[in-house]
């Protein structure tokens, strides 16, 4: 762990990065609930296939998400463990702290 405080600008803006995509984090909003196909996911992010398999691919190297293989199918499970706290923590500030409910994280609408 003590190599990790020298880059934890690099570090934590390259896990954002990759966090600060609307078709992400709805992908990650939908694997809260249940684990999915890209197929099923698409369907309920009505979004082309190709678009939510381009957008798993960073999320499974972060190990945001997990896949195991069901014959040529591949079910996406999100990681509990780093993912609830990160929304957890969001949904937290934004209900004790923005007065704007969240819309000041966003900018002026």
């Amino acid at each position: 762990m003590k190599n990790v405080k020298k880059g934890l600008t690099t570090i934590c803006y390259r896990f954002f990065t990759n966090l600060a995509n609307p078709t992400r984090l709805a992908a990650l909003e939908q694997l809260m609930n249940k684990p999915m196909s890209v197929t099923e996911l698409a369907t309920a992010l009505n979004q082309e296939q190709s678009m939510v398999s381009h957008n798993l691919k960073p999320l499974l190297e972060c190990n945001f998400i997990s896949a195991k293989s069901h014959g040529k199918c591949h079910i996406y499970s999100i990681n509990h463990e780093t993912i609830d706290p990160i929304f957890r923590a969001i949904e937290n500030h934004a209900e004790k702290f923005c007065p704007k409910h969240g819309k000041c994280l966003i900018g002026e609408e």
